[in-house]
């Protein structure tokens, strides 16, 4: 994770545009460095979040200018999440860019999260924008009852039910996830996602060097963004040192 920070207009915005450039493309390129396969860059520090069409048109023109300085440093695949529930935001960034794919929210069913209500399924609209934009080739990697929410709305749904759901939607992957950032992402809730589709399974919390090896018996990959961060704190500049600890992880698991 590249979190890019608080961007115009959000309550914690402090630095110029260049600086956030700057900043981001600093962190893309350790990851890069430190032998990371993709690179997702997101707006984590533009909290308390607005969602969808709340969302005004600085954070998609800001998010594009980072996503492009970051797809000139790198040669990585590149990601992109725009919070709260911007997807068609992250989507355009994407096929302007050059991204790889983006991280969906809310693209089967709906939830409460600590934003609100995100009452309304993205799939639908959401394919027919990916398709307009003529960006089939921009994957959607979609959260399955995702952090930071409520889902007592949809308790009598299992993951596995969620993740064919999401597979017949026509999700590209799905990504499972602990309670909050940062919170371990159950070894369980993984199996399920796995066996429940032919859809790659992405971890989207809690990845640590302790947890990479048995995560990655069951998933298809993980998505760090606290542990490789200063002091574990995934507000901090990404740490060499832990970004590389987190791959030789990795490379110790894949050799077992």
């Amino acid at each position: 994770m590249t979190h890019v920070h608080a961007l115009p207009g959000t309550p914690g915005h402090t630095l110029s545009i260049p600086s956030i450039v700057e900043r981001a493309v600093r962190d893309a390129v350790t990851l890069r460095d430190a032998g990371f396969d993709a690179v997702i860059i997101e707006n984590m520090h533009d909290a308390p979040y607005v969602h969808g069409p709340r969302l005004g048109p600085e954070i998609t023109a800001c998010m594009t200018a980072v996503t492009s300085a970051v797809r000139s440093a790198v040669d990585v695949p590149l990601g992109v999440q725009v919070l709260s529930g911007g997807n068609t935001h992250a989507l355009a960034v994407a096929k302007a860019c050059g991204g790889a794919f983006i991280r969906c929210e809310n693209f089967v069913f709906s939830h409460v999260a600590d934003e609100g209500l995100l009452s309304e399924a993205e799939a639908g609209p959401l394919l027919r924008y990916r398709r307009m934009l003529q960006a089939v080739q921009v994957g959607i990697f979609c959260d399955i009852k995702k952090k930071h929410a409520s889902h007592t709305i949809t308790g009598d749904v299992s993951i596995g039910d969620a993740v064919q759901a999401a597979a017949f939607f026509r999700a590209d992957a799905v990504i499972i996830t602990g309670s909050h950032t940062g919170q371990p992402t159950s070894v369980a809730d993984v199996q399920q996602a796995a066996a429940a589709s032919e859809l790659p399974v992405l971890v989207g919390s809690g990845v640590n060097v302790d947890t990479v090896a048995a995560l990655l018996e069951h998933a298809d990959a993980l998505i760090v963004g606290s542990d490789i961060k200063h002091n574990g704190l995934w507000s901090n500049d990404v740490d060499p040192a832990r970004a590389c600890a987190i791959v030789a992880a990795r490379d110790r698991g894949s050799r077992r």
